[in-house]
């Protein structure tokens, strides 16, 4: 990549922005957005909260200016266009989305632009993390302003190969045609628009008013593969000499073994070439994955203890309480009245459908590493230090994975596999078990979240929140060695639970004094920012608390919220949810509707549902012996700012109310006696097709909104606390504790030791 020159203009209106047409073979093309690009500030009636003026998604989205302009779009001679981003696709439809942007400035068909992911690349410093629902709000200029350079480039080619001005010509479906009826390709301009020097360039972007292909949904680019069974991800791929490898673990969480107690025995199994120690367990590769199986269900060892002890759920629920501390008084007021309740969140697997995976292949001077990664930079600085090499000695490319829900902001199956490679001496290509996804894996922590709220003639005066949690691990920094290193300084990691959660929550009522704080002990967990971090628990408590403080003042829930929000853009998504939904219909006993918002990711949310409790109406037909409530309608409506991509929005949000359901009613980890019970699909119960709500109804807002607004993560806050009050108000009690089913173990535990459960002969007996 050529030195860049600085800018020398600044940008004159909302569309107009600095670009490059850098030098090289073919025609490429960046931004340069620098301090350019203005954000308008936030406006409330009251005092904001600091997520009001200043959230995560700003400090995101900051981090990534200084790089904008690496950025580049390439033309290819085949007329079609290329870019490698930056993001990791793991299902999110970044890729579709991200080609939809490329193709509006180039006037190109959106399967005309190639959208492959960018290998690990130390100089985007902070540009290269995927998470906090940042992807398309902090690319969504860039991408945008290297296509219309990449476009300005053959449109002055294209006048000097057509004898015409620019303002004459049009460029429509990868082809640039003058008023005398000539033409000439994308692909015929591609060497003849390309500079052999780097110049900067003035571009305008294209007003939304004349969008063809922003704002206008289209199915995924990946749509097919994906269904057919075509589509690549880590485990698929073919690398000359890596095995299938898999991992013997030990059975308390993060032991680590000591011995191998019958190596030979294992070596001598069938398509077995490799047994070896490392600080996770025991490796093992082989020729096919069920031998692998085989080996690690017959490998027996000695292990040390594991983190937790022979902890269990009461012992880390004691903990939390311990740490607890007063919330602060405010002044004595004889005519105040204070309602206070503590919720419990268990812990929660966020395994993806697509288990840790990596391959790697190691040799004695470098390391090349294919993994679905979120933090591709830090992972390539880690796995360098580890192996005793420099990141330049290190190549690190980034496969699209099935699922993440925060998980693939660590790289753990890449580190553990470049440990086994380099062991070895081999090429390994490792695959977790879900069993080790379950037991080892990435959790949501356990977390109490503790909320007063003083009452005084008949309004609220004040809300004070504390959230109370173990330890969320914030280790892989913004994507890169500074802030990782910072993160694992001995209070790094407690610094950047306190800034994002301070980013990321806010009350948008008018409660008087408000207040929300967090607490993080206890750091002997593998965990991580699951899918939306603090903000399912912290808001389903909060909403808990607004039904009762309604129900105290006489109030519906409904006008009651309605009355106290302090932004129109949420009053209209909770006004739009509450006349689609129908809210206040008659319903029967035992049934309930339930109502709840959400404000985030420069976005805001309202969630409608109505659940049936009674216990004649639950279907207690179904082939296990998990049973209770059941979603029966959800109305979901988002104001996301500009989208997109529609249909991929609603997507999001339709995995979005699956996921919040199942952290109301079903899903969580029980920790018995050091080690998480769960082991699979089958007993950890996200939420099935049995219990999926036949009525689900996603209404994308219309927004005046020149910006985008964040998605992968938005669905899931608001239809948690709404399920949760709908419960609260069809059974008469709140909720203490989430999940509701937690208490009741419904499943047989999976053994530990071997770690690996047999896998079942019959699949049409399988429980679902």
């Amino acid at each position: 990549m050529p030195d860049l020159p600085s800018p020398t203009t600044a940008a004159v209106d909302r569309r107009r922005f600095l670009g490059f047409v850098l030098g090289g073979a073919t025609l490429v093309a960046a931004a340069d957005l620098g301090l350019f690009e203005t954000r308008a500030s936030a406006q409330v009636p009251t005092l904001p909260q600091p997520a009001e003026l200043y959230d995560l998604n700003d400090m995101l989205t900051d981090a990534t200016r200084p790089t904008a302009n690496l950025i580049t779009v390439t033309i290819n001679k085949n007329g079609t266009a290329s870019f490698a981003l930056p993001r990791a696709e793991v299902g999110q439809g970044i890729t579709t989305s991200t080609a939809m942007l490329i193709a509006e400035e180039l006037a190109l068909p959106v399967d005309k632009v190639h959208v492959t992911l960018a290998k690990a690349r130390p100089e985007l410093v902070w540009n290269q993390l995927t998470g906090g629902s940042n992807t398309t709000i902090s690319t969504y200029t860039p991408i945008r302003v290297a296509a219309a350079v990449a476009m300005g480039a053959l449109l002055d080619a294209a006048a000097i190969q057509l004898g015409d001005t620019v303002a004459n010509l049009v460029a429509k479906g990868g082809v640039i045609s003058a008023p005398d009826g000539s033409s000439v390709t994308y692909g015929e301009l591609a060497t003849l628009a390309a500079s052999s020097t780097t110049r900067s360039v003035d571009v305008v972007l294209k007003d939304a008013a004349d969008f063809a292909v922003i704002g206008k949904s289209h199915n995924r680019v990946d749509a097919l593969a994906a269904v057919t069974g075509r589509k690549t991800f880590t485990t698929d791929l073919q690398v000359a000499g890596a095995l299938p490898t898999m991992v013997c673990r030990a059975p308390t969480l993060n032991g680590s073994p000591t011995k191998i107690l019958n190596r030979a025995t294992v070596l001598a199994m069938p398509g077995v070439t490799d047994v070896v120690m490392i600080d996770t367990g025991i490796a093992v590769r082989a020729r096919t994955f069920g031998q692998c199986i085989d080996a690690v269900r017959t490998l027996r060892a000695e292990w040390t203890p594991g983190s937790v002890g022979r902890d269990s759920d009461a012992d880390i629920v004691a903990e939390l309480k311990a740490a607890q501390l007063p919330i602060p008084a405010l002044p004595a007021n004889p005519l105040a009245e204070t309602i206070e309740q503590d919720v419990l969140f268990y812990f929660r697997s966020n395994s993806a459908m697509d288990t840790g995976s990596a391959i790697a292949d190691v040799r004695s001077d470098r390391a090349e590493i294919w993994a679905g990664l979120k933090s591709p930079i830090t992972a390539q600085e880690e796995i360098a230090t580890a192996l005793g090499l420099t990141p330049d000695a290190v190549t690190v490319h980034v496969v699209q994975a099935g699922g993440s829900f925060g998980r693939r902001l660590f790289f753990d199956a890449a580190l553990e596999a470049a440990k086994i490679s380099q062991k070895l001496g081999k090429p390994v290509k490792l695959m977790w078990h879900r069993a080790d996804d379950a037991r080892v894996g990435r959790a949501h922590p356990m977390a109490l979240s503790r909320i007063r709220a003083t009452v005084s003639g008949g309004e609220v005066v004040a809300f004070q929140q504390q959230h109370t949690s173990v330890e969320t691990d914030y280790r892989h920094g913004l994507g890169e060695l500074i802030t990782d290193m910072a993160a694992n300084l001995p209070t790094g990691n407690q610094g950047f639970a306190q800034t994002i959660f301070t980013l990321t929550q806010e009350i948008p009522y008018n409660f008087g004094v408000v207040d929300q704080s967090v607490i993080e002990t206890d750091e002997r967990f593998n965990t991580g920012s699951m899918r939306n971090i603090y903000s399912p628990d912290v808001r389903t408590a909060a909403e808990l608390m607004v039904d009762r403080l309604a129900r105290k003042l006489g109030k519906d829930p409904y006008h009651f919220r309605k009355e106290l929000l302090r932004n129109d853009r949420t009053r209209a998504v909770l006004d739009k949810v509450a006349s689609v939904g129908n809210w206040g219909r008659a319903m029967p006993a035992g049934t309930a509707q339930g109502i709840a918002i959400h404000k985030e990711y420069k976005g805001t949310s309202a969630c409608l549902v109505e659940i049936d409790c009674r216990p004649a109406t639950v279907n207690r037909d179904i082939p296990h012996a998990v049973t209770g409530p059941r979603v029966t309608k959800v109305v979901y409506a988002i104001d996301a700012g500009l989208v997109v991509n529609p249909r991929g929005l609603e997507a999001q949000m339709q995995g979005g109310i699956n996921d919040g359901i199942a952290l109301a009613l079903t899903s969580s980890l029980h920790l018995r006696d050091g080690y998480f019970l769960e082991a699979s699909w089958d007993n950890y119960f996200y939420t099935r097709q049995w219990n999926t709500p036949p009525s689900v109804k996603v209404i994308v807002m219309p927004s005046d909104s020149g910006q985008p607004g964040g998605a992968g993560e938005a669905g899931v806050a608001a239809t948690f606390a709404a399920v949760a009050c709908a419960y609260a108000r069809a059974t008469g009690k709140t909720p203490t504790y989430f999940p509701i089913n937690h208490h009741e173990l419904s499943f047989t535990p999976k053994p530990t030791v071997p770690p690996i459960p047999q896998s079942p002969t019959n699949g049409l007996k399988l429980t679902y």
